[in-house]
Formats: structure tokens, sequence, C-alpha cells
């Protein structure tokens, strides 16, 4: 079987995925792997990340955080994109009577082979969105329509 995914210096920031292979569009692609931990022990191990700019957490629910760190597969390397050619997926499946969620990576549109897949991190930061903060947090897409941040704005209270 040929391979769909190939890691490789990025453009964009570091490591990248790209398509080793001509990629059609709604097509899951990857899992986003990694061990499982609640949002207290992610705090507890990454407390200060908030100030790096850098994680490979994904927030799975209201419990748990998928800590590619530990355990993770290629696709903690997909980077962010402000206009994305992947989207995540969180998929509920049930075996044995137990549920558990997983996080799959989808292609939104065709891919070409040799292109960097990308998605939106949606990162939702608790703290105040400052400059330095958006700084760190700096979205290197290169996008046209690039907000130059991967933080989320936070609701509005009202």
């Amino acid at each position: 079987m040929l391979r769909k995914l190939t890691v490789r210096r990025s453009p964009i920031h570091g490591n990248g995925v790209f398509a080793a292979r001509d990629l059609p569009a709604g097509k899951t692609l990857i899992e986003y792997r990694g061990a499982l931990c609640t949002h207290d022990e992610a705090d507890q191990i990454y407390g200060g990340t908030a100030e790096t700019g850098h994680t490979f957490l994904f927030t799975l629910n209201d419990e748990l955080i998928v800590d590619a760190n530990r355990r993770g597969n290629a696709a903690r390397w997909i980077n962010h994109s402000c206009d994305p050619n992947c989207e995540a997926v969180i998929i509920e499946e049930g075996r044995n009577g137990h549920r558990r969620e997983r996080i799959y990576i989808e292609s939104r549109r065709a891919i070409r082979k040799g292109e960097e897949l990308t998605y939106d991190y949606g990162i939702k930061l608790d703290v105040r969105h400052t400059a330095r903060m958006r700084r760190l947090w700096a979205c290197r897409c290169g996008t046209p329509g690039c907000i130059g941040t991967m933080l989320k704005p936070k609701k509005k209270k009202g």
C-alpha cells in the first residue's frame, strides 16, 4: 500500500506533514494520537506552555486532553493555517460497552501530492490575549486571509 503522508521540514513552522500522493476531499487521513490526561494533569505537567506558543495538546472533551508529547504520532506535526485544507473531527466510538472519543484529521478538499496538510487549531486560552500573547501564538501560514495569530477570539461576557 502506498503511504499517504510524509513528515519533513515545513516552510510554515518546524516539521510539517505532507501528502505523499494525491488525496481526495473528505478522506480520513490520520488519527491524532497520544496519551490521555485530564485538564488538571495537563496543567500540572505543562502549566507554563501558554507562554511558549507551542503545544502538542489537543482538547478531546471537557474531561480529557490528548497529549501527543507522549505516545504521539505524525499527526502532531500538522501545522495550523487560517485557510486549512484539513479539519480535525472528533468521533465517539463504542466497543464492548465502552465509549471512547477519537480525533481524526480529514481532508476538506482535494490535496495535491507534496502539499502540506494544515488545519485550524482553534486555540482558546483563558488568559488575556495581549499583543505579547498574540505574538507568542503567531500564525505563520502565509495565506492571504491570515489573521496573524492561532488564538481564537474569546467570547464576550454579557
